[in-house]
Formats: structure tokens, sequence, C-alpha cells
């Protein structure tokens, strides 16, 4: 919302020394986010002048048209002799009023104005349109012509309200009624302590059974509508200065005058309003739903194929306007500019349901001034005196006749009440407002509050947010200031610290980064699209997803059900920026629901929730194990003077989750797998020891070349994720240091030749088993496949490091160990000592 700061003193007596930041700051205190403070016209300096167009000379010979005008600017430029301007503008004529900016000026954005040579000729200052000015977008985008009533010679800064300050406010949902001036100007008064000129304050006269027809199907959609009518509109008129610039001010583009009246009234009131041309109504005016399948033109021209959800207003042909969205385009008020004129013109000033709107400009992708108001809550009382607003300004501005009917359809509604006790504030702030103070903060936001020790408390009609104690406790908190809070840190109990589980996770993390991982933090939100992209079978765990009520992209309506949708997306975003060595890593929450879950349970906030509650709550959530993942794509090692550099691979991948798993002492045990999205041929399934057993920890590969291509990630992009609750599990104890021996270390060399079928993970387990409590560590440095091999067979060559910690070892003992490590190989694997 769009506050000028001059409009805003027309309903509370600022001090004059006040600017708009003594103003933002006053606001921000009663909490509103006031974002910005513009200054209009910062820097503008006169002499701006109306000016009358006397001749106009048409200069040829130049690739466009170009116009040499006199123009009449009475005194002001000190010699009372008509001034000589080039201009290549052509929305003017000769008689016509314009604003001329003299030599010595300086227009917004330091542009300093002098007399210069041009086209052959001499311009001694500048005919003005709007966008030169700074004052916004007027949808003509040429010189500001001006209604013939303004004299020679005036002061065109003052004239155009050229210097102001605008506030620009970030309305939250719940503070709907500060989408209008009344409702800024009213925490305004509350926040300077000064009295309110409250603009809904009008004489309105009562409904009577002479106005337009309306007939309203659907109460609940629709409870109170209100229309009048104007008649004898002046087709000439146009919206005065200074209601186009306020406009201009807040936002809007002026248009014609019945239509800025109505824009005029919604912001100065906060309802929204339409005007419909009368001659073009068939008949009474109805609001009911929509049939499914209709159709309406809006006033974007678009045609809108109707919900049977969506609230519509109809004449005897059908829909002409989207009820709270935006009206249709069969009884659109005439444009006079196209020659066009109404002259008749019937108001309408509605309360719509809050939700219906929401979902309807939703559903339509429609979102309008109309509609983000009643999303918000609109004050049902204000809709009679918006329309008298309405009335008042037409047949002042327009020369028009209000025709003495009235209507107003209500449906029966009453006071909202709420009861409260005088301490409640009191208890939830904990600070002594005493009940003096309680009473008063709520009377100045406009509630009704009778009562001693216990309150009742009658909401305004412009607070629909305004529903239980907690609501109204807020009201006096914010007003009395969040600042005077007293801040009172915790204190922990003595002696604790992080848990374990977090102590291993921050663990994980810092390994990952300390291995070259850069951590991506993304939304934990997902979408079917792609769960398809990343090849998901219709029976995946994975795509049973939690969906959202209220999701912020209709793309992603779901919580995630693994990293890698959000680290994939991170890494194809940073590759198509010209980051091509990328290697990610995240830690975070996955969302696997069972299907068991049970209904959640409302928990109250008048006390503590017992402990049934909670475990109730608990109860109806999803499975939510944290995980980690990462991704690689590009150079995993870089090229240099030293050597050349290597790509990342599978391999990369699987040492990442060893990386992991050394950080928690657990061992981990690869396989061969096929598992989505990874390359069926070059993934890996990760598994750890847990309570004796082995147990799936993760996934770990190359992703499918199908689904690179359909996500287009880089060539040969690979992926690791992993199931950190499992771990937790598959620790045994507290972490071990590990023990340094100052004996040497004994290294003996074995290449054992295997079917080409037999995982290499089986080979390394025998052979760490069979060494026995000697084998230090053991690694596969060789995989050779060839003839001296034979077909189907591959060589697999290891280093193991053998080492007592209580004596040098002998040859003979290595020699041994090394035996029976290749013995139980053999026993288990069918491995043959190659060259044996």
């Amino acid at each position: 919302m769009r506050v000028p700061l001059s409009w805003l003193r027309e309903y509370v007596d600022l001090p004059v020394t006040e600017t708009g930041r003594d103003v933002q700051a006053k606001l921000v205190a009663v909490g509103l986010e006031v974002e910005t403070v513009e200054q209009i016209g910062a820097g503008l300096k006169g002499p701006l002048v109306v000016g009358q167009v006397l001749t106009i000379e048409e200069l040829e010979g130049f690739k466009k048209p170009i116009r040499f005008c006199t123009v009449d600017v009475g005194s002001a430029n000190g010699t009372g002799e008509p001034q000589e301007i080039v201009c290549g503008a052509r929305n003017f004529s000769v008689g016509d009023k314009v604003v001329v900016v003299l030599p010595g000026a300086v227009l917004p954005g330091d542009f300093a104005i002098a007399a210069r040579k041009t086209y052959g000729k001499t311009s001694h200052g500048m005919i003005c349109s709007t966008d030169e000015l700074g004052m916004g977008d007027d949808g003509t985008h040429g010189i500001i012509v001006l209604p013939p009533e303004h004299e020679v010679g005036t002061d065109a800064i003052e004239l155009l309200q050229l210097v102001d300050e605008v506030l620009d406010i970030a309305v939250t949902p719940d503070r709907g009624y500060c989408l209008s001036m009344r409702g800024v100007a009213r925490e305004t008064a509350i926040a300077y302590g000064l009295p309110l000129r409250d603009p809904a304050l009008l004489d309105v006269p009562a409904p009577n059974a002479y106005g337009y027809p309306v007939r309203v199907s659907d109460p609940i959609g629709c409870d109170r509508f209100t229309a009048r009518t104007v008649v004898g509109l002046q087709p000439e008129a146009r919206s005065p200065i200074w209601m186009q610039r306020r406009l201009q001010k807040a936002g809007m583009r002026p248009i014609s005058l019945a239509v800025d009246v109505t824009n005029y009234v919604m912001l100065e009131l906060g309802q929204p309003l339409h005007a419909y041309d009368r001659t073009r109504i068939d008949g009474p005016i109805g609001v009911r739903r929509a049939e499914q399948g209709e159709k309406l033109t809006t006033l974007d021209g678009t045609v809108r194929v109707l919900d049977a959800a969506d609230l519509v207003i109809t004449d005897n042909r059908g829909p002409i306007g989207l009820a709270g969205v935006m009206g249709g385009a069969n009884t659109e008020i005439a444009d006079a500019a196209e020659g066009a004129h109404t002259t008749e013109v019937v108001i309408e000033a509605a309360h719509f349901d809050a939700i219906s709107i929401a979902r309807t400009a939703r559903r339509h992708k429609l979102a309008s001034e109309a509609s983000k108001r009643f999303e918000r809550g609109v004050d049902p009382q204000a809709a009679a005196a918006a329309a008298q607003r309405t009335v008042d300004l037409l047949v002042l501005l327009a020369g028009g006749t209000a025709e003495a009917g009235v209507t107003e359809v209500t449906a029966p509604s009453g006071p909202r009440t709420i009861t409260m006790a005088a301490d409640h504030p009191d208890k939830v702030a904990g600070v002594a407002y005493g009940r003096e103070t309680v009473v008063r903060r709520l009377q100045e936001v406009g509630c009704d509050v009778y009562g001693q020790d216990e309150l009742l408390v009658t909401a305004p009609s412009w607070r629909p947010d305004l529903n239980e104690p907690n609501d109204l406790a807020e009201e006096v908190i914010r007003l009395e200031g969040y600042e005077n809070l007293p801040s009172t840190l915790p204190t922990p109990p003595s002696g604790r610290g992080l848990t374990d589980r977090q102590r291993l996770h921050r663990r994980v993390g810092r390994a990952l980064a300390g291995a070259g991982y850069v951590e991506a933090l993304n939304y934990p939100f997902t979408g079917e699209a792609v769960l398809d992209q990343l090849g998901l079978d219709a029976e995946d765990a994975r795509r049973r997803t939690v969906k959202l009520v209220n999701p912020l992209s209709d793309e992603e309506p779901s919580l995630r059900t693994t990293l890698l949708p959000g680290l994939l997306g991170a890494l194809r975003r940073n590759d198509g920026r010209g980051s091509h060595d990328l290697a990610l890593f995240e830690t975070g929450l996955v969302f696997r629901p069972t299907g068991q879950e049970a209904k959640p349970v409302r928990l109250p906030v008048d006390r503590r929730p017992s402990a049934e509650e909670i475990a109730a709550l608990d109860a109806a959530l999803p499975r939510q194990p944290r995980r980690a993942a990462v991704v690689l794509a590009g150079a995993r090692e870089q090229a240099g003077w030293w050597g050349k550099g290597r790509p990342a691979d599978w391999a990369d991948s699987v040492e990442a989750a060893r990386t992991i798993a050394r950080e928690a002492g657990v061992d981990l045990t690869v396989r061969a797998d096929q598992h989505a999205p990874w390359h069926p041929g070059r993934c890996a399934a990760l598994y750890v020891t847990v309570d004796g057993e082995e147990t799936l920890f993760g996934h770990a590969g190359e992703l499918h070349p199908r689904v690179i291509k359909e996500l287009h990630l880089p060539e040969r992009t690979c992926a690791m994720e992993v199931e950190l609750d499992v771990l937790e599990r598959a620790v045994d104890g507290a972490l071990q240091a590990p023990r340094i021996s100052t004996f040497p270390v004994a290294t003996q060399d074995v290449a054992l030749v295997v079917g080409q079928d037999v995982p290499a993970a089986d080979v390394e387990r025998a052979l760490h088993d069979g060494a026995g409590e000697l084998l230090e560590s053991l690694r596969l440095f060789d995989v050779f496949t060839g003839e001296q091999i034979g077909e189907g067979r591959k060589s697999l060559a290891y280093a193991l490091r053998f080492r007592a910690g209580d004596r040098t070892l002998t040859v003979d003992e290595a020699s041994a160990a090394r035996d029976a490590a290749v013995a139980l190989a053999a026993e288990r694997t069918g491995a043959v000592l190659r060259g044996a």
C-alpha cells in the first residue's frame, strides 16, 4: 500500500515538521511494516509553470516530426515574451495549456535545463510529459495537456503536487484494513495520540424500495450488496488534477472520471467498488455461483471459463462480472477517448466472502486490487458509506444527479464479541499493563469494551482478524510497544550440551565440507513432474508424498521424499551460470508418510498441551528421517602444473558415503545394485551393521543417462543419498579414537582372480575377516581384465597393511596373515591367487 504523506495529513493533523521518515518510525513501532519512504520530486527545482501554446511550426527535413512552438508563460521568464521551444510530441495543439520548464530549472534525475540549439533552432526550455516530471503513467505517454481553467504562469510544481513523500507499506494478511488511507490514518492517529477524521463518517440515506433491483442468491458468498445510480454525467468531464496525482502516487493509472472515482474511494475507504454503464445492463443485477463451464470476458479482454465455485455478478444475459475480482467487458464504462460516452452509472459496493474470492482469484490466476482487499477482509459496514462517497464525487466532478433510489441487500449478522480477562495481556506479555491501559488501547483500535475484571469486547467491523483473547492481547502489546517487553534469556541447566545425534550431524557436515563439498540449502518442496524425471516407478515409496493445503507453488505442492531434486536443481542452476566443476551437499529432513497417520488434533493455546495431546499430534505426523546427499559434476581434481586432473565419477560418490561412515566409526559395505535414479551398471547399495544385521544405508553412483537428459544436467553427473538415522543406530557406543602404534607396518600385496560377477566388496570382506587382528587396513588399488585372465574373469589387486601394537611383525607373521586372508577369500568367493 502506497500512502502519500500529503493525503495522510488530510485525516490526521500531523506536526508540520514531521517527515516521512518520522512517520515511518512511528508506524513501525505500532507493528506496520513500512518498507521504504519514496521522496517524490527530490532535486526538482523551478521555474516550472503553466504555459499556453501560441503557435506551432512544423520543421521539415528530419527523420522524425519536429515542431517549433511559441508558448506564453506570462512573467515567469522575466520578460513576458513568448518562449521559443522545440518539441517532438504531437498530442497538443495551439491554445492548449501545457507544463513548461524554463532554463535554470532542474528536473528529477539531476537533469539541468538550459537554452540549446537543436534542429536548427534554439530551444529555450522544454514542454514536459509525465515521465519527465516523474509523475508516473497517465496512459498517454505524451505531453501533459492541462484543463483550460488554469492560468498562464501558475507554478506547476504546486499545481501538480510534484513534491511529496510516499510510504510503501507491506500489509500482512491479518491487517487488510491498512490497504486503505482510512486504515493507515487510524494507525497513524493511534501512534501519535491524535484524533482521526474518519472519511467513512458520512450521512447515508436509508435503503428504499425504488433503487436499482438486486437479487442475491448466495447470501454466504455475498452478505451485503449496495447499489446506487447516478445519471446525467457530463461526457467531457475529466478527473481533476488532485485526484489523478493521488492515484498516481498510490501506484494506479488514471483512466476516466467514473473509473478514477471508484479507484479513489477504494484507496480512501478500503471498499472495492465497481461502476456499470446502466445502459448496458439488461435487467436486475444478480449474485450467484457460476454454472460449470460458463464463460465471461473480463475487463482485461480474456475469455474465462468459470468454475461452479466462482461467485459472479449477473444480469438477464448471464455473468457480467467476476465478483470481487474483476468486472466484465460487456458492461464496461465507455472510454471518452474512443468517442464513446457513459452518462448513467450503477455503483456496486458489496461485501464478498474472503475465502471464495481468494480461491477464485487463484483459480483464474487473476490478482486485482479488489481481490487483494477482499481476501484480507473488507469492512462490511463501509459499503454504504463508500457508495455515498462515490455518488458525491460523481455529482461534484461530473455534474451528475443522484437518483433517490438506494438498494441495500444484507444477510442477518451480529457483532463479534469476545470475553477476555482484564489481565490476560499482562500474562501473555509478562508486563503489568493494568486494566485502564488495556481498555484504552482496545478502544483506540475501535473496540467497544465493557466490564471490570472480565471484559466483554465487541470487535470493530473492519477487524475480522480479532476473534479470540490472544488477538486482543496482541493489539495491546503492539500498541504499548514490542520494544518495551522485557528481554529475559532462559538459563539452561549446567552440564548439558549437544546431544550425540546433534554432534554426529555436525561432524558429517564438517567432514563433507572438508572433503571439498559446498553446502546447498534447498526448499523442502517437490512435485510429480520431477519424480517422473527421476524415473521412479509408480510403486516407489518416494512417490507417496504429503500434500500441502496452501503450497507456495502449484508445481511443487508436496513435501520432499528425497533430497536429490533440490540438490540437482542447484547443480543445474550453477552449471548454467558458468560453474562447471561442482560438488554440493545437503543434510535435511525428508517426509515419508506411511498412510497410517491419524487425523491431527488441534492443540490448545491457553495452556500447555498435555503429554497425551502431544503424543497424538506426533502420531499424526509422517516419518521424518534426516538424510545427507551429495551431487558431483565436472572435474573432481583440477589440472595444473602439478599434473592432470580427473573428472568426478561414481567412485567419488561412494567415497563421500565412506567419509560420512568414518565420522561415526562405522564400517561401510558396498554392493552393486539397481535403484532409480542411478545408472543400473554404476549404482552401489550402501550397508551398515545395525544390531548385528546388515541394514540399507543409502545409494551412490552415476545417474541414469535418461535422468541426466530430462533434468538438463552435465554428463556423468553422480549422486549419493544416505539416511543419517540409520547411521546413528549403527554407532556402537562412544566413538573410539584410533590407537597409533610406534612399531613399523608390514605391507603385503595380493592379486586375486574372481568371476566377473563377484562383487569386490565380498572379496574385501573375506580378506578382512581372514587376516585377523593384525590387519590395519586394506585398499583395492587395481582392477584388471583381459585375455591373460580369461573370459568372464577379473583381477583385483589389494594392498594389505599389517601392524602389531606391541612388537615388530616378522615376515613369517605377515605372510601367514596374508595367506589366511587369501584362503578365506578363496573359500567364500572362489578367488584364485593370480599367477599361482
